[in-house]
């Protein structure tokens, strides 16, 4: 199956601007364009603004575009997730594009933790975060992906995730990443090797105590590991269920986020229901 430049489909776009005013973090500036929104802002840590990023349709199929853009000035706090997993659709020729760009000035600090991705068998999809960070800026991120819909006995035998990863610090590229998901990556040893959830999170600022944290974390479990590039550290992990490999990043946010963003863990609500 050939992915084509989608033509047809929803185009969607959703701008976010945080500031800091009146001793906290405010969403000073929101755009939006087709089904891409988000809820009033929660916040459960005093000055931390927490925002939920609606997608209406529940799923993106082959043609449509998402394009998100997140701003944050200096000295806010932003934590953005979703209230469910995402989803692409099996797609018929057409190609799924989503974009994301993050910009976080110094003194900020942004969370970009999204529930994870169901990847349907036959989907087809092109996948970009770019992380522009300034000086004194803090983030974590993390990507959680599921390939096909192993409950249902579904694996992904047919389809094409192409999942990029940029993220710069003072304009200089401090990791850059591509990964080419297929039937052949899914099931071979040096790949996924059949299990069907993968992810990667990064934390940035990072210290050698935070590593030795999250190698303790880890001990022996396989499909699981993590170092330091500079001050970013990565940690990646597969599994057989994505759920799974979701409460062990949930872990790893939880020791890393004291040193990174300088505050203790405060799950959001809705990951709990």
């Amino acid at each position: 199956m050939t992915a084509n430049t989608p033509t047809n489909g929803w185009l969607a776009e959703l701008e976010l601007g945080f500031a800091h005013q009146h001793g906290k973090t405010l969403l000073a500036h929101r755009r939006h364009q087709g089904p891409l929104t988000v809820q009033r802002p929660f916040y459960p840590e005093g000055d931390v603004c927490h925002v939920y990023i609606l997608h209406p349709p529940g799923g993106i199929v082959g043609g449509d575009r998402l394009n998100l853009c997140i701003n944050a000035e200096q000295n806010i706090h932003a934590l953005i997730t979703t209230p469910a997993a995402g989803k692409f659709y099996r797609s018929n020729g057409e190609l799924a594009v989503q974009t994301v760009s993050i910009k976080v000035e110094e003194g900020a600090a942004v969370e970009w933790l999204p529930q994870e991705t169901i990847i349907y068998q036959g989907a087809q999809l092109k996948s970009t975060v770019n992380v522009e960070l300034a000086a004194g800026a803090r983030f974590i991120g993390w990507e959680i992906l599921s390939l096909g819909r192993p409950a249902c006995g579904e694996s992904f035998d047919v389809g094409l995730a192409d999942m990029s990863w940029q993220v710069y610090c003072r304009g200089q590229p401090l990791f850059l990443e591509r990964l080419h998901l297929d039937a052949k990556a899914f099931a071979a040893g040096w790949g996924l090797q059949g299990l069907s959830a993968c992810g990667t999170l990064f934390a940035s600022p990072a210290n050698a105590e935070s590593l030795a944290a999250v190698q303790q974390l880890i001990g022996d479990s396989k499909g699981r590991g993590v170092t330091l590039i500079d001050d970013l550290l990565v940690c990646r992990a597969i599994d057989s269920r994505s759920d799974r490999l979701r409460g062990f990043f949930e872990q790893v946010w939880a020791v890393v986020r004291p040193d990174s963003v300088q505050r203790k863990a405060c799950a959001p609500r809705i990951w709990a229901t």
